[in-house]
């Protein structure tokens, strides 16, 4: 509320970090966005943008001052930004932060390589602290994602899932759970696995997009070595490509994201969103309507 301290939301330009700035705004909380460009919304009143660079120490202290609160993004496209993460962790820690809540991956744990040492610290270092684990996102399909790229310009998702099944997962849902992680008396200290209503292939997912987006979408069943070489040919570091097809192959393909959990109806209320809802939705405001 206004006259309390801010909270700090590193990634705040992208896709959880921008939608936990808008709900603290909503709910007048004060916020800062810390990234290395400016928000493309218009965060006035509340919320302010501050400079900030995971390779640039100097810019931490400036984020950090007068911060108890911070939401924590990793770098985007690195494969391993555990030790960028925890030398941040260090300064937040000396400048009096007292609450993390951290974006991490519905497979990822306290012993995995990676993020893990980061969810082993804050766990360890923090009074208060919360882990978002997430599932995949329903806006990949659509938003900033080399799925939606394929979608876009060739109507396929290539992975080299098989037939596993995904949660996948509202990006809103996320960010609401993550601003209560935020805001909620008493702190959560646990983590949250977060998914959808229903576990999907990709193959499912591709009938359900081409419903709604009136065209066809089909997924491409392939390889770990050609998919890893769509990702690098997207844009994608060769090492976060090789962590990416990974996770698919050993685990989407096995089973390990086969899951749905009570978590988003527990902490925010309702029941999450379902990609045909989503899909819908988005199509609605933003797909041409097709009959191919």
């Amino acid at each position: 509320m206004v006259g309390t301290p801010a909270i700090l939301v590193t990634g705040g330009t992208g896709k959880v970090g921008s939608r936990i700035a808008r709900h603290l705004k909503k709910n007048g909380f004060p916020a800062r966005i810390a990234s290395r460009r400016q928000p493309s919304s218009n965060y006035n009143g509340l919320t302010e943008h501050a400079y900030f660079d995971w390779s640039d120490e100097t810019t931490y202290a400036p984020v950090l001052t007068g911060i108890q609160r911070l939401f924590l993004v990793a770098p985007i496209g690195v494969a391993d930004p555990s030790m960028q993460i925890l030398t941040f962790l260090e300064h937040a820690l000396r400048s009096g932060v007292r609450r993390v809540v951290l974006l991490s991956s519905s497979l990822i744990t306290a012993d995995s390589p990676g993020l893990g040492p980061v969810h082993k610290a804050i766990q360890e270092q923090l009074p208060e602290w919360a882990v978002l684990r997430p599932s995949w996102f329903m806006q990949n399909f659509v938003e900033d994602h080399f799925h939606a790229a394929s979608i876009k310009n060739e109507g396929i998702i290539v992975t080299a899932t098989g037939e596993g099944r995904v949660g996948f997962v509202d990006v809103e849902d996320i960010a609401e759970v993550g601003f209560h992680a935020l805001i909620d008396e008493p702190p959560h200290n646990t983590d949250h696995i977060i998914t959808g209503p229903q576990a999907l292939s990709y193959a499912e997912a591709a009938n359900i997009l081409s419903t709604a987006f009136r065209r066809t979408i089909r997924h491409i069943s392939a390889s770990p070595e050609e998919v890893q070489a769509r990702m690098v040919a997207s844009g994608i570091p060769t090492n976060f490509a090789a962590v990416l097809t990974h996770l698919d192959y050993e685990g989407i393909r096995n089973g390990l994201e086969d899951r749905v959990t009570p978590t988003v109806e527990r902490i925010t209320g309702h029941v999450p969103r379902s990609l045909a809802d989503f899909a819908t939705a988005y199509a609605a405001l933003n797909v041409p309507a097709t009959h191919k």
